[in-house]
């Protein structure tokens, strides 16, 4: 069970936030980062990477390889600080081309002490980049702390689609609220012409959001410039805020921060969407 302590700094976060998939390939782990960043406009944000097979959240954030996360008394790690955003994941505490070889309780074991063990101070939000599909990580979460919502991240294909519908069950299963769904790469944009191009199909996003009454929060682009902006570890965000592409994060921001504040009685930051 969590120390006391670890308990109290996560009771001091307003919201813990899960972004979730219920497969690999969908940009869930891109959807995080950028949500993160676009709240993090108003309020004070966190970042767990919860994927312990396949941490992201470093090279999207743009962390040297080989940054550790300071410990006090042993124990307590202290966030990395990446465009204003507290973050800690197990890539900062392993190499980058180390294999995760564990079973299920090694694998629960290192996420609790992440969560638990992280001194995330006074946060309005804690993002939790969870794993693809349906398993021990998501379970785990969900019995430990208050979760105030998942956001679902899909594509428009159908095999995408059929793994989120399990994942919004799953999250009902375990009391978890779904806040809505990210139809993501809903359209491609050429770098060349502009034209845009269903490629993943149409309507998806919209079906499943209304099969489970929920909202669709955004429909951002399959767009090269998140594409290379993500690898170059400067969010699209950060590297070019005007970016129309960037109207798609700050649309689920605003989503978000207004479903939380309409969840609890306490209120969330506004997220304001502008040209700037």
């Amino acid at each position: 069970m969590p120390e006391a302590d670890s308990l109290s700094d996560l009771n001091k976060i307003g919201h813990i936030l899960c972004v979730a998939s219920g497969k690999g390939g969908v940009g869930k782990s891109t959807t995080a980062v950028n949500l993160a960043l676009a709240l993090a406009c108003n309020a004070k944000v966190g970042v767990l990477d919860a994927d312990i097979y396949g941490p992201s959240i470093p090279t999207l954030l743009g962390v040297p390889a080989g940054t550790r996360p300071e410990v006090r008394g042993g124990k307590t790690m202290v966030p990395i600080r990446a465009h204003g955003l507290l973050c800690n994941s197990m890539g900062f505490l392993v190499d980058q081309s180390t294999a995760m070889v564990w079973r299920a309780p090694m694998i629960i074991s290192a996420f609790n002490q992440i969560l638990n063990d992280t001194a995330w101070s006074d946060l309005d939000y804690l993002i939790v980049d969870l794993p693809p599909g349906t398993g021990d990580i998501q379970l785990s979460l969900s019995q430990a702390v208050r979760v105030s919502g998942a956001v679902i991240v899909t594509t428009p294909q159908d095999l995408a689609l059929l793994d989120a519908r399990r994942g919004i069950e799953m999250f009902r299963k375990v009391s978890v609220p779904v806040l809505g769904v990210v139809e993501n790469m809903s359209v491609h944009i050429c770098s060349k012409c502009g034209h845009e191009e269903a490629i993943f199909g149409a309507g998806g996003g919209d079906r499943l959001a209304r099969d489970f009454e929920v909202p669709v929060l955004a429909r951002p682009a399959l767009d090269p410039a998140i594409r290379e902006a993500s690898d170059l570890g400067e969010p699209l965000l950060v590297k070019q805020p005007g970016h129309p592409a960037n109207a798609a994060w700050l649309e689920l921001a605003s989503g978000v921060a207004e479903r939380c504040a309409g969840a609890t009685a306490q209120s969330a930051p506004k997220i304001t969407i502008t040209d700037d």
